[in-house]
């Protein structure tokens, strides 16, 4: 907005000229969302405990976790409020890419809401039912997914790997499930992370600055060409999205690091895992984002692997899934856990971003 609103008077300010480097706007942004973040932090926690919206804690970690029962919840309305503002004042809105990606963190946050909101009212951590959550992401998904095809491009349906320079395949049709799973994937992949205070924030800030470098380089015909990755007209914008949710993050850190004033609930995780999915589809990086995500990916496995043991072999592979409530069980500190997911996060980031020479 404040692009569209200043840049056409540089003929009689020279200054404003600036708005028009996406550098400048994606620094702003970053800056603009920590700042909301920090600002209306204090205020949304009080209104939070005013209206006893705590959180309820599964009964099988009710013992390591019982100190957190009642903690408000539902602080992902924060980082939603914050990103989407940020990306307002600073971000391209004529970019179609700006209002795909406003709606998906609104779709996905709508979601999340609904079922922060049920635990809450009833007083169970279960929440919304699995089955009208799953349908409800998929819905949503392949109403975001058949957009992007239908606006898209050539290079839409094509699809790249890392360390190879041309695409491996043209997915057509099949293009459409393929991006809905990415997209229901990673934003449970988020949600079953945030178990443990920091812990999914801290991995969606190293996963959203890496995200917005490869958005920034994909965005700019030079260096997508040096680097021989896809060019991808106007996805430079991104890189502003992007920092404003590394910003918004890092402010929601300040109240979520241990021991948390405030949990993300499912309606802040479910909007992080599907802001991360969708870039990764605009950008044509899916395939990376496994790598970028490496954590999240972790974890999603080790509850799927818990279950289908359990269902045929009638035993567990892991004392508690997600995988960081094994490790939970085994001794570890909370903090321990957290740092150490952390490292393995930024290991999985510089591993991605040592791909764009590989190729």
């Amino acid at each position: 907005m404040l692009k569209e609103i200043f840049l056409p008077l540089v003929g009689h300010f020279s200054f404003f000229n600036i708005f028009q480097y996406i550098t400048f706007r994606a620094a702003y942004a970053a800056v603009t969302a920590l700042f909301i973040a920090l600002l209306l932090g204090p205020v949304m926690i009080a209104w939070l405990r005013k209206q006893k919206l705590g959180q309820e804690i599964r009964d099988e970690i009710s013992d390591i976790h019982k100190s957190k029962s009642g903690t408000p919840t539902m602080g992902g309305i924060l980082i939603i409020l914050s990103i989407v503002v940020s990306v307002l004042l600073w971000q391209d809105i004529k970019n179609i890419y700006t209002w795909i990606c406003i709606a998906t963190v609104l779709g996905f946050g709508a979601i999340g809401f609904v079922d922060d909101y049920l635990k809450i009212y009833k007083r169970n951590a279960a929440g919304l039912r699995a089955r009208f959550k799953f349908i409800s992401q998929i819905l949503l998904s392949t109403a975001i997914v058949i957009f992007i095809y239908v606006n898209g491009n050539s290079e839409t349906t094509l699809l790249y790997i890392p360390f190879f320079k041309n695409p491996i395949l043209d997915l057509s049709y099949l293009y459409i499930p393929f991006a809905v799973f990415i997209l229901v994937g990673t934003s449970n992949a988020v949600n079953l992370t945030d178990g443990l205070d920091g812990l999914a924030i801290g991995l969606v800030i190293l996963a959203g600055t890496a995200f917005g470098i490869l958005a920034y380089l994909s965005g700019r015909v030079d260096f997508s060409h040096y680097l021989q990755i896809p060019y991808v007209i106007g996805s430079g914008e991104l890189t502003i999205l992007l920092f404003a949710l590394v910003g918004a993050s890092v402010g929601f850190l300040w109240f979520n690091s241990h021991p948390a004033e405030v949990m993300m609930g499912d309606t802040g995780s479910l909007a992080l895992g599907g802001i991360i999915g969708v870039v990764a589809l605009l950008i044509k990086k899916e395939i990376l984002l496994i790598i970028v995500g490496g954590v999240f990916v972790i974890e999603a496995l080790s509850v799927i692997i818990q279950v289908i043991s359990f269902k045929i072999r009638k035993k567990r592979v892991f004392k508690m899934a997600p995988l960081h409530h094994h490790y939970e069980l085994s001794g570890w500190s909370e903090n321990k856990v957290v740092v150490r997911f952390w490292i393995l996060g930024g290991l999985f980031v510089i591993l991605s971003l040592s791909t764009l020479k590989i190729q």
